[in-house]
């Protein structure tokens, strides 16, 4: 069972030390005898130890700066939401296909935001423009929030924030099963809780460092139980030798486990594998005994935001992963919303 993160090395930034929660993270750092350094900013983080790159690379994914959030505009985050909730930023797991290693450049650690009320407020801002609309926020878009949130609880103060408020909804996706700080949160079904899972192949070979696929499910379970309307994302979708069987068996361990809730029904949302040329070339560099494979004469090429194109399935492949996902679906929750196959 992958243990609750706990990072080797903290920096704080000095301005961080004025927000409650700041000075609260320092204290409970000293008192694990974690190693403390100050630093002007995140951009000045020097020294992470480590022989070579290599070794850096690991170091810094299990090195945690704490800061503030200073640019209160928040990017957008289609199809799964209005907003970007922006609480933090990078993820102690070692996915090998993950999008951050692209967007986090060569410092891939993770960074939490002390000044919440601020965060919080802006989202409230963001609401009142929208009324009577419902918007909706995203909080794992540059991280997975439950993996630090143990230590932070920012993710719990923004479900009770959310709870309290008729003009959003919060939602956020997670590979950790420590969920148990979050169960007695008053959210009012107002937020999301959602679970990426996979196969066995994929989680096995792809995503080491995070909580196993029976862990998810029993977390799962708990979140449902404490009322929370419940998703999954079924990502990155891949093709590999038996991915057929491999998925069924995904989803009837799923049902086998996981009753579907009566009342709010469940959601899906299902994304194929993609890369990027620059993703292509972190991850050969970071995971270079990975079995994954990124073979762009195999896939199509599909122009992105940014000026940055992906590539993602054939048109024929495509279809086959929807159909066979989607069928599966059907098949062991019939209540079940999907809600975007991409």
């Amino acid at each position: 069972m992958v243990k609750p993160f706990t990072p080797q090395l903290v920096y704080i930034e000095p301005r961080a030390l004025d927000y409650p929660l700041g000075q609260k993270l320092k204290e409970k750092f000293e008192g694990m005898g974690i190693e403390i350094r100050e630093t002007t900013s995140h951009n000045q983080v020097r020294n992470i130890p480590g022989a070579n790159d290599f070794q850096k690379y690991r170091n810094a994914k299990s090195t945690l700066v704490v800061g503030i959030r200073k640019t209160l505009e928040f990017a957008n985050s289609k199809p799964s939401a209005e907003y970007a909730l922006p609480l933090a930023t990078g993820c102690m797991g070692h996915c090998h296909y993950c999008y951050l290693q692209t967007t986090m450049g060569a410092k891939p650690y993770i960074r939490t935001y002390v000044n919440v009320d601020e965060i919080l407020e802006q989202a409230d801002k963001y609401m009142k423009e929208r009324a009577p609309e419902t918007t909706r926020f995203e909080a794992a878009c540059t991280s997975d929030i439950v993996g630090i949130d143990h230590l932070t609880h920012s993710l719990k103060r923004a479900i009770e924030f959310f709870g309290k408020n008729d003009l959003g909804q919060l939602r956020f996706v997670t590979k950790f099963a420590h969920v148990d700080h979050l169960l007695d949160a008053k959210h009012n079904g107002r937020t999301r809780f959602r679970f990426s899972l996979n196969d066995e192949y994929v989680i096995k070979y792809f995503e080491p460092g995070t909580s196993r696929l029976l862990e998810r499910i029993e977390a799962a379970k708990k979140v449902s139980d404490a009322g929370y309307p419940l998703g999954f994302i079924i990502a990155p979708i891949y093709i590999h030798d038996g991915w057929q069987e491999g998925y069924r068996q995904l989803f009837e361990i799923l049902h086998d486990h996981l009753p579907e809730p009566k009342g709010v029904p469940i959601t899906f949302e299902l994304i194929q594998h993609r890369f990027t040329a620059p993703a292509k070339r972190v991850i050969e560099k970071n995971y270079p005994n990975s079995k994954l494979i990124m073979n762009k004469e195999e896939r199509r090429y599909k122009w992105g935001r940014y000026g940055i194109g992906k590539y993602i399935y054939k048109k024929e492949d495509e279809h086959l992963l929807q159909e066979t996902l989607v069928g599966y679906i059907h098949h062991y929750f019939p209540n079940a919303v999907v809600e975007y196959f991409t």
